[in-house]
C-alpha cells in the first residue's frame, strides 16, 4: 500500500456500529463498564481512548512503524522519550536543535543525573568520538531547526547500534511523506504533531513512533504512567489532516524550492539556507533520505534591524512562532524559537540577529514571491 492510500485508510476505516466513514469522535473521559473486572477494552480516557487509538495507528503506518504514542505537544513527546533513560545515563545530542528541545534537555533533564553532549551532525565522526561508555541514546533533528542541516541517519544508526544506543529522531520538519527514519534504522521517531501532520496551525499536538516491541512496550507504560495525552478532538483533527498530507507536503515543497531559488540570488539575502539548493552543504545527502525538501527555508539578512524591516512589510507571510501551516508563517528564531539557547552557542551556528525562518505555506507562489519582493 502507498503512502497515501495508508494516510487515508490505516486507522480510519469506516465506524463498524453506524457505517460513518469518518471516524468518531470519542469525548468521553471514562467507559461504563459491564461488571467488576468486567469491561469492553476501555476503562479510562487518559489510558485508552478510540479515537486517539485510530491516530496513533495510522501515523504508526505513515512512518513505516509498528507502534505510535500520542501525546499532548512535541515537547511532551520528546520529554516522555527521555524517560526511557535512567540517571547517570548520558545522550548526545545535536548542537543545532529546536530551541525547546535543548531547553528541556540542559534545565530539566540535567538535574536527574543524565548528561549531555551537543555535537555537530553533518560529520558522523563526532557522534563516533563523542561516545562515553554511558552513552544510551543519540538524538537528531534532520532537517534541524533553523539551519536546515542534513544528519546522514544511516550513518548514525550504524554507530548507535555498535554502541548499544538508541537513536531518536525528530523528523518534525520533513514529515513522514519526505522521510522515513525508522527505515534508515532509527529506532524512534517523534514529530511536534502542531506543525506539518497537523497542518492548519489549528492544535497542540506531539507522536512518538517506534518498530521495536519492547521500546513500544515502555513507552505505552510511560504514556499512561506520565499522562501527557492529547484530548480526543485533537487526535480527531489530526485524522482529517493526515488524509491532505500528501499533497500539502507536495505543495510546501514545490513553494519552498521556487522561493529558496530566488532567494539564493537577490542581491539583499547573504544566505539561503534549504537542503533542496545543490548549493546547499549537504544537499546529496538530503537526496538519498528525503523523497522531498520540505516547506522550511532560513536566510541571512545581515542585521536585527534588516530583520525587523523585513517582516515588517511581509503581507502574506505571517510573523508568528510555529510552523507547517497552510499559510506561510517568517519567525525570527532568536527572539522566538531559539531565545533558550546561549547568545555565543547561537552566533556559533549562524542563528543570528539577521536570521528569518520561513515556512512556505500552500498559496499561490505567484503571492508569496511578490510578498517577498515587497518586504525586502
Amino acid at each position: 500500500m502507498k503512502f497515501s492510500t495508508k494516510a487515508i485508510h490505516i486507522g480510519q476505516e469506516p465506524d463498524e456500529l453506524t457505517g460513518a466513514v469518518t471516524v468518531p469522535l470519542y469525548q468521553t473521559s471514562t467507559y461504563a463498564q459491564v461488571e467488576i473486572g468486567k469491561h469492553k477494552g476501555f476503562e479510562y480516557a487518559r489510558t485508552q481512548n478510540p479515537t486517539r487509538f485510530a491516530w496513533e495507528d495510522n501515523l504508526a503506518a505513515m512512518e513505516g512503524g509498528s507502534h505510535a504514542f500520542a501525546f499532548g505537544s512535541g515537547s511532551a513527546a520528546v520529554d516522555t522519550v527521555m524517560r526511557l533513560l535512567n540517571s547517570g545515563d548520558h545522550v548526545i545530542m545535536a548542537e543545532d536543535m529546536y530551541g525547546g528541545t535543548f531547553r528541556l534537555t540542559s534545565k530539566v533533564l540535567t538535574r536527574f543525573g543524565i548528561t549531555f553532549s551537543y555535537v555537530d551532525m553533518r560529520d558522523a565522526s563526532n557522534i563516533e568520538a563523542a561516545i562515553q561508555p554511558n552513552t544510551r541514546m543519540i538524538f537528531t533533528e534532520t532537517p534541524t531547526n533553523p539551519m536546515m542541516t542534513i544528519t546522514d541517519l544511516a550513518a548514525v544508526a550504524e554507530i548507535a547500534r555498535a554502541h548499544g544506543a538508541l537513536m531518536v529522531v525528530d523528523n518534525t520538519f520533513a514529515s513522514p511523506y519526505f522521510q522515513r527514519p525508522l527505515e534508515r534504522g532509527a529506532h524512534i521517531v517523534v514529530h511536534s504533531a502542531t506543525k506539518y501532520l497537523g497542518g492548519h496551525s489549528d492544535l497542540v499536538s506531539g507522536i512518538v513512533a517506534t518498530n521495536d516491541e519492547g521500546l513500544a512496550e515502555q513507552l505505552k507504560f510511560l504514556q499512561n504512567a506520565v499522562g501527557a495525552v492529547p484530548g480526543p478532538f485533537e487526535c480527531w483533527l489530526l485524522l482529517r489532516s493526515s488524509k491532505t498530507l500528501a499533497v500539502r507536503m507536495d505543495r510546501h515543497a514545490f513553494n519552498a524550492q521556487r522561493i529558496a531559488e530566488y532567494c539564493e540570488q537577490h542581491a539583499q539575502i547573504q544566505k539561503t539556507y534549504y537542503p533542496g539548493l545543490p548549493s546547499h552543504p549537504q544537499h546529496n545527502i538530503a537526496a538519498k533520505q528525503m523523497s522531498g525538501y520540505g516547506g522550511m527555508i532560513s536566510i541571512e539578512l545581515g542585521s536585527l534591524e534588516r530583520a525587523k524591516e523585513v517582516t515588517k512589510k511581509f503581507k502574506l507571510f505571517t510573523l508568528a512562532e510555529s510552523l507547517g501551516g497552510v499559510e506561510s508563517l517568517v519567525c525570527h528564531p532568536v527572539s522566538m524559537t531559539h531565545g533558550s539557547i546561549p547568545k555565543e552557542q547561537r552566533e556559533r551556528l549562524g542563528v543570528t540577529d539577521g536570521l528569518i525562518r520561513l515556512s512556505c505555506g500552500i498559496e499561490d507562489v505567484e503571492d508569496l514571491l511578490e510578498d517577498l519582493e515587497g518586504a525586502l
